[in-house]
């Protein structure tokens, strides 16, 4: 398990690299998400909507974030997580998930850590940026 000690400003997360995105993964989330918007499966409606065709949901590459997460902690130690949508995302996009150790404090008897967290795409575009503080013994 990892420790408050064993972390220090400026330290990396292990980067998690996501398979290609499919177009079967897009329709399958879609039904979990209950997010059935037509510019995530169908190419002529996204092209009519403006989009160069079919894009992910954006939750689905958020969920990708939480997944880096808590490969670094368990679930129940994530206090806070949020994240801003900059780009977009395509089938066949590979999505890399970074994080950074970016505070250390204890507050009101907990060791608190502040990350930056950030999905790209197989270009180094940022899809998505954003925060999370995490609690560890």
């Amino acid at each position: 398990m990892l420790r408050f000690e064993q972390v220090s400003v400026g330290d990396d997360l292990p980067p998690l690299v996501k398979p290609a995105i499919s177009r079967l993964q897009l329709a399958l989330y879609a039904s979990a998400g209950a997010d059935h918007n037509p510019i995530h499966v169908d190419d002529a409606a996204a092209r009519f909507g403006g989009l160069p065709g079919v894009i992910a949901h954006g939750m689905l590459t958020m969920g990708f974030l939480g997944q880096l997460l808590t490969r670094w902690v368990p679930r129940r130690q994530v206090l806070s997580f949020s994240a801003r949508f900059i780009g977009m995302a395509f089938p066949d996009d590979v999505i890399t998930c970074s994080g950074k150790v970016v505070g250390k404090r204890v507050e009101a008897g907990c060791n608190l850590v502040d990350l930056a967290i950030a999905a790209t795409n197989q270009k180094g575009e940022t899809l998505q940026s954003g925060t999370a503080t995490v609690t560890l013994p």
